[in-house]
């Protein structure tokens, strides 16, 4: 693949609207020396800054923590117990968050930190409510920093590498794209530093068994994910309808190279991220109640509205928010599937009323639609 083709295919990243990027422990942490590598970090920020300018939405997928930790907490370099390793993220996340935004605040950028669990992904309603506010604080310009929460996490909740995480956060807002920045410049058919018949593979279609058996350690001490942690993490992305990028990131801005034609693996989806999660939605084989609609609603969500209490008639079933429930029509039909924004009991009380007067029934103010369109798919065109 030319340089000409790789710039090409960077415009997977450059016309992508939600950027995940996801940095190893490897590029901002000196092993000699366990010191933050801040001169490469600081062109990280640019490169961010640069995606910002062009309207672009950036979340930060971070490790470092126990690595900047550990030398504060003279740790030395061996295999840390959950207990230390607790500690040294306790010391380190502090450090790694002010040097983010000490240096995105030189862009005028405003930086959030967010610690999540594996739970937080994986339960339902922590995974909405982490969700809501990912999506609050891109809709409000901050760029959120996210680590695994490692002084809770124990091993039986842990994801155990961010680039798995950074593949589920991909998923939970429906990232465009997803890059990975590594140790290594991207896939071989064999461990290129074992190997020296290894080939590059500049793009994958599909993960075969094959792909598979081509993942082979990073050729890193410092982090926790190799080649194998990175194709699981591909699969994830795949399946959310997101681009994913494996791209050396121990460059000066490592941005900025892919855009100029750097060499990387692009692992590419068969669809978007809207179409896969309406795809889901559509799919879901036993939706867990149904809603009532007058005609009304049917029209609005006809024309690609959303669904707000005041064209709701009824609610049937059992269901809690978030759940995928049916929405159907005055004749009885099913005219659409949905993400439900409230439970049964909460659309009982607010059906039939505006959207201002949520808050005074149910004495919080949650979303103005039961269901958003985003969140919405429809089954038969009246």
């Amino acid at each position: 693949m030319t340089t000409a083709d790789r710039k090409a295919a960077a415009r997977r990243l450059t016309d992508a609207k939600r950027v995940v990027v996801k940095v190893g422990s490897a590029l901002l942490v000196d092993g000699d020396k366990g010191r933050l590598n801040r001169a490469w970090l600081e062109s990280l920020a640019a490169d961010v800054a640069a995606l910002r300018k062009r309207g672009q939405e950036v979340i930060l997928v971070s490790s470092g923590a126990i690595a900047l930790g550990r030398r504060h907490l003279a740790l030395g370099t061996g295999k840390l117990k959950l207990e230390e390793s607790q500690a040294a993220a306790a010391v380190g996340q502090i450090r790694l968050a002010h040097a983010y935004k000490e240096l995105l605040d030189a862009h005028g950028i405003t930086v959030a930190q967010i610690l999540l669990t594996l739970g937080d992904t994986e339960q339902r309603r922590r995974y909405l409510n982490a969700r809501g506010t990912l999506n609050t604080l891109l809709a409000l310009g901050a760029v959120p920093v996210i680590n695994e929460n490692d002084t809770v996490a124990t091993a039986e909740i842990r994801y155990g590498d961010n680039d798995r995480l950074a593949a589920r956060v991909s998923q939970m807002v429906g990232a465009d794209c997803l890059v990975l920045l590594s140790d290594i410049d991207g896939l071989y058919t064999a461990n290129p530093t074992a190997d020296p018949d290894a080939q590059f593979i500049a793009r994958v279609l599909e993960i075969t068994p094959a792909i598979e058996a081509m993942a082979q350690g990073s050729g890193s001490d410092m982090g926790t994910g190799g080649m194998q942690t990175k194709i699981a993490a591909a699969k994830i992305a795949l399946g959310a309808g997101c681009h994913f990028c494996i791209a050396l990131g121990s460059v000066e801005y490592p941005l900025r190279c892919i855009e100029e034609g750097a060499r990387c693996t692009w692992f590419v989806p068969s669809s978007t991220p809207v179409a896969t999660r309406k795809q889901w939605i559509a799919g879901t084989l036993k939706p867990a109640g149904a809603i009532s609609v007058d005609d009304g609603a049917v029209r609005a969500l006809m024309a690609g509205k959303s669904l707000l209490p005041a064209g709701v008639t009824r609610a049937v079933g059992r269901f809690e928010r978030g759940d995928t429930i049916s929405i159907i029509g005055a004749d009885g039909t099913e005219i659409a599937r949905g993400i439900c924004a409230y439970s049964d009991a909460d659309t009982a009380r607010i059906m039939g009323r505006k959207s201002a007067d949520i808050e005074k029934v149910l004495g919080f103010r949650g979303r103005d639609e039961i269901v958003h369109r985003d969140d919405l798919v429809v089954l038969r065109i009246l």
